[in-house]
């Protein structure tokens, strides 16, 4: 892409802008979250120089890297967990990041709640749904979600904000959406974390509060050469 990223990112602006026009929602209803994952520090700036103030990521140690010197820079960074979250990971995430997006498991809701508890410190959740359920992907499943959700609320203290999708890549995204919508109605929860650079506008239509947009405003990605981080 020959755009800048101010360029690049103030066009996403207005299709967001649009989108919720089309949908009779309100302007800014939608946040934009740029998803920043790959992407060194300095890549970073020119959208702060824009504006942006949400940015995504995938891993935590990653984040880690990048963020702290930017955010003493920008006090108003608002940093987001995208990606699957460990439970070895889960003191660095708390301390890290304002809105985790992935909460998917029993173990996990333990390791947030305790380390939330330690520090002081709590980061709004989402739970992550597998809409599609894709053995390959983080998740619980639809059937789950309302019965997790409370076991959050009941069991380990948490609030949970909203919910979260990534829907199968080869299958039209808006039955996902409507699904997560439908449940995030039946649980009681307001907020729709889902729609990528590709399917962000039908998100909107279908009542996404955050959509998660990357290459449409970075480009291209370069892989990651360090190993995935361990599992637990």
């Amino acid at each position: 892409m020959t755009d800048t990223v101010a360029e690049r990112l103030a066009s996403i602006r207005a299709r967001i802008a649009s989108a919720e026009q089309e949908a009779g929602r309100p302007t800014g209803s939608a946040a934009l979250v740029a998803v920043s994952k790959t992407f060194p520090a300095e890549d970073m700036r020119p959208a702060l120089a824009a504006g942006q103030r949400l940015f995504g990521e995938n891993r935590v140690q990653e984040a880690e890297g990048k963020w702290p010197a930017l955010v003493a820079d920008h006090p108003d960074i608002e940093l987001h967990l995208i990606g699957p979250l460990q439970s070895n990971k889960a003191r660095e995430a708390v301390a890290l990041f304002d809105v985790i997006h992935t909460v998917d498991r029993e173990k996990i809701a333990a390791a947030l709640a305790a380390e939330m508890t330690r520090q002081g410190r709590r980061p709004r959740l989402f739970v992550q749904v597998n809409t599609g359920l894709e053995p390959q992907k983080a998740g619980i499943a639809p059937r789950e979600a309302a019965a997790f959700v409370e076991r959050c609320r009941a069991v380990h203290g948490l609030a949970i904000e909203g919910l979260m999708c990534i829907p199968p890549a080869e299958e039209s995204p808006g039955p996902h959406f409507a699904l997560l919508a439908k449940l995030a109605r039946e649980i009681g929860v307001r907020a729709l974390s889902m729609g990528m650079s590709g399917d962000f506008e039908t998100a909107i239509a279908f009542g996404a509060t955050h959509v998660r947009v990357g290459s449409a405003i970075f480009g291209g990605r370069t892989p990651l050469t360090r190993p995935p981080e361990p599992a637990a």
